[in-house]
């Protein structure tokens, strides 16, 4: 499934109070690769920015005039997203900014159009229990370089975010595996095998296999009255 890195910047922080959309970075990723597939766009929120949202992007209201409105890239976008797992930082505020311009031109939400979507702000809550997890904080903790980030820009966001989540779902910290046993009395080194080399395949699950884990996903389901996370996320 293709993957999109999606982020935001907007007027302010309440889509519903009126603040727009005023830039979105896509970043694609297929096999957990970057395909350099990226999307970006200014876009004419009509209405300034907040003072406060102006310190964090950077982009000023006179530099928006002449961009397009969303409803001239909506089309662009959606076939871009279609089908796509998207996943954003803080997933519930960007969506709603999606929405609501999606709302504004008579659209479908976002939903309808992507196969899922992921809040990498919750994964990390769940692997950083109590830790801080900005965008930021987690560059730091994973070692990507985000020297560059003076401002937040939507696509340097998602390029970042893109780094950051395959870093937290990776499930290891580098592609050397030891060799023999590093307890061997009188060893001075322990030999290493570097597996960066190598490319490893995507296996995908066949017919079967996806129709016994949905049918697993139905049993735990039906076992929790219908509360499962991902039931209530879908609905």
């Amino acid at each position: 499934m293709r993957q999109i890195v999606l982020d935001t910047e907007t007027t302010g922080l309440s889509a519903d109070s009126g603040d727009r959309i005023i830039e979105i970075g896509c970043v694609e990723l297929v096999g957990r690769k970057l395909t350099g597939n990226n999307k970006h766009f200014y876009l004419n929120p009509e209405r300034d920015s907040h003072e406060d949202a102006l310190k964090v992007h950077g982009i000023s209201n006179e530099f928006l005039k002449d961009k397009p409105k969303f409803a001239a890239v909506a089309d662009e976008l959606l076939d871009y997203l279609q089908g796509a797992e998207i996943i954003i930082h803080n997933a519930p505020f960007d969506v709603s900014f999606l929405n609501k311009e999606l709302e504004l031109i008579g659209r479908e939400p976002i939903r309808h159009c992507v196969a899922k979507i992921t809040d990498s702000l919750m994964m990390a809550k769940e692997m950083f229990p109590g830790k801080r997890n900005s965008l930021d904080a987690l560059c730091d903790r994973l070692e990507v370089d985000n020297s560059g980030r003076t401002l937040h820009g939507a696509l340097l966001d998602a390029e970042l975010l893109a780094d950051v989540y395959i870093n937290l779902t990776r499930g290891q910290n580098s592609l050397m595996i030891d060799v023999g046993s590093s307890s061997q009395e009188g060893s001075d080194s322990v030999p290493q095998i570097d597996l960066s080399g190598f490319e490893l395949p995507l296996l995908a699950a066949n017919e079967q296999e996806l129709a016994d884990h949905e049918k697993l996903l139905v049993d735990i389901d039906k076992s929790s009255k219908g509360k499962t996370v991902w039931r209530v996320l879908n609905a």
